[in-house]
């Protein structure tokens, strides 16, 4: 963990492309966010780490790469894989056992997107949680393209 003179707090892992390691990153971001006295946060932040790591590892490519850093007012998230499809939210029927990650997402989080690589396969895939009270609408900066 990293902090800057000017409160800036990070931390970065690279995964390996493995789903065992989401429940064992969700512990690690919990334990993160209780040191930077986040605990508020930690329930909802490990849950979209958990969705949005699992659907890096099951959909994307390797490498894999989180980052997290939390300033005066906000925290944020980005997961970086290399696979060449972006996330995109399914219509899916009551019955459906999968693919409700990113509805979850947009329900935890102040706002979330997805930043495609320019030249290559890729992206980030990023989650906001606002600390001020001026609290943006969920899913604002996502790029139209890409939300369905």
């Amino acid at each position: 963990m990293d902090e800057r003179p000017d409160g800036l707090r990070t931390v970065c892992w690279d995964l390996p492309n493995e789903l065992a390691v989401v429940g064992k990153t969700r512990r690690l971001v919990r334990d993160v966010l209780i040191a930077w006295t986040l605990s508020d946060l930690a329930d909802d932040v490990a849950l979209v780490v958990g969705e949005l790591l699992a659907n890096a590892i099951n959909y994307g490519a390797p490498p894999i790469r989180l980052s997290l850093w939390a300033g005066a007012d906000d925290l944020c998230l980005r997961i970086t894989d290399h696979g060449p499809e972006l996330p995109h939210q399914l219509h899916l029927g009551l019955e459906a056992c999968h693919g409700r990650g990113l509805p979850i997402v947009e329900a935890l989080t102040d706002d979330y997107g997805i930043t495609p690589f320019r030249d290559t396969h890729g992206k980030t895939v990023w989650a906001r949680w606002c600390r001020s009270p001026i609290r943006t609408p969920p899913g604002h900066a996502i790029e139209k393209e890409h939300r369905s």
